[in-house]
């Protein structure tokens, strides 16, 4: 039979799921010695392992070429998704938030909010539950960097211990939602492949608790 393929988020998520293999007895020898290898296999588990960035986890789970995939919450919420959300792994938590500069009173006024954020369709939705009209700014590098020099009235970024925040002057105002790592699976995988999915998953999650 062939192997069950899994996508996981190169980096912490990776190593946290590879620990999380370990402790349900699976051979990990060629992931924890992997090279500059991007697929891997654990025999012992009829899996292939595929490392990915988080964006392209979704991808190769969404087009069926990962039957599963273990990645951020906040990459679930980014992207949108076509797929099953199955199961809450509990690591890598963080949340989303809006912050400000310390002692701005975000909400006050009437005039149109600028937001900068890496992630405009979360700052997007969630501005959207408040009936609020804002100016969204995409960042790729640091976004604690936009208040400090006037191009953003605010921030939505991942926020783990809030010390990036404090040592630029800024402090959250609310927070949107939590994150943590999430298996995703394939719609179509789970239908042709359902009892070797749900096995895998039910060892996980038995794992976690």
């Amino acid at each position: 039979m062939k192997p069950l393929r899994i996508a996981l988020t190169k980096g912490r998520l990776e190593n946290d799921t590879v620990k999380l293999f370990e402790k349900m007895g699976f051979n990990c020898e060629a992931l924890l010695n992997k090279g500059r290898k991007l697929i891997l296999t654990i025999p012992d588990a009829n899996l292939e392992v595929v490392l990915a960035k988080a964006a392209d986890v979704i991808t190769y789970v969404e087009h069926g070429a990962c039957d599963l995939g273990v990645v951020g919450k906040d990459t679930i919420m980014e992207q949108g998704h076509s797929f099953f959300e199955m199961l809450d792994l509990g690591f890598g938590r963080c949340r989303f938030s809006l912050a400000a500069p310390k002692d701005a009173d975000f909400y006050a006024g009437y005039n149109v909010k600028t937001i900068a954020t890496k992630y405009p369709n979360v700052a997007r939705a969630f501005f959207e539950t408040k009936s609020m009209d804002v100016d969204i700014v995409k960042i790729e590098g640091s976004v604690e960097l936009a208040p400090l020099i006037g191009l953003a009235d605010a921030i939505v970024d991942i926020v783990e211990t809030g010390t990036t925040l404090k040592e630029n002057g800024l402090s959250v105002i609310e927070d949107i939602a939590p994150i943590s790592a999430r298996v995703i699976v394939n719609t179509a995988s789970l239908k042709l492949r359902k009892t070797e999915i749900e096995t895998l998953l039910a060892q996980m999650s038995n794992q976690l608790n």
